[in-house]
């Protein structure tokens, strides 16, 4: 195998090592809640080549709102248990308490959001749209597991529900309804995505490191030492 093909079968490998990590393993970058009022709260989302704004507005009033001061309800494996490699950030956290209708706002469409959800224990949850959870397992106050319901839209929380909900495609935003229960935690993350023209040029840039190292093989493989 000349060196041209070896140079081709690394960035091969590379690139497949780049595509299934970022398969088996996501980086969540979760909302930092700023301020809220009895019913609604503002946070960002900061995925490092934008910032999101995220609204959440409820039907139902909530018990309180955490925005980056208090206590971390977000311990435990519940929310690394599946391919989201970090937990949602500490004490930032939307805690309902009335039942109700919850929709959240993005001021920029969103690819594959995430919902993270802490003692969920009883609630009766319907999205309207198939859900799958990533994750759930022990959190801050015990363990449980989600009844989906038969057209698995939703779901009802068995025990002390901690876990992560995934959602497939775009979205400007979410909503959900829910029964009242002492109180059930949420927040909402995005997995950064690579803007096109930073694939782009990425692309642009191996090919081009391709050519130039194929052409400096055959000029070397041209170039004849005379003889003396």
């Amino acid at each position: 195998m000349n060196y041209f093909k070896r140079m081709i079968c690394g960035i091969s490998f590379s690139l497949v090592a780049l595509f299934s990590t970022s398969v088996f393993a996501v980086v969540v970058e979760w909302t930092d809640w700023q301020s809220s009022t009895s019913n609604s709260a503002l946070g960002v989302i900061d995925l490092g080549y934008e910032v999101v704004d995220v609204e959440y507005i409820g039907t139902g009033t909530h018990g309180f709102v955490e925005t980056g001061a208090g206590r971390n309800y977000w311990t435990g494996t519940a929310y690394i248990n599946g391919m989201v490699d970090n937990a949602p950030t500490a004490a930032d956290l939307i805690a309902l308490y009335g039942g109700g209708t919850v929709t959240i706002n993005f001021s920029e469409t969103v690819t594959d959001p995430f919902l993270a959800i802490n003692s969920w224990n009883g609630n009766v949850v319907e999205f309207g749209e198939p859900i799958a959870f990533d994750s759930f397992g022990q959190g801050y106050w015990g363990s449980g597991y989600p009844q989906i319901n038969a057209t698995g839209t939703g779901f009802t929380g068995v025990g002390e529900l901690h876990g992560v909900l995934s959602f497939k495609g775009n979205y400007d935003s979410l909503s959900f309804t829910h029964t009242t229960e002492y109180w059930h935690g949420f927040t909402v993350g995005v997995s950064p995505v690579p803007e096109p023209s930073t694939w782009l040029l990425f692309t642009l840039g191996t090919v081009g490191m391709i050519f130039w190292v194929g052409m400096r093989r055959k000029e070397q493989k041209e170039t004849v030492a005379l003889p003396a």
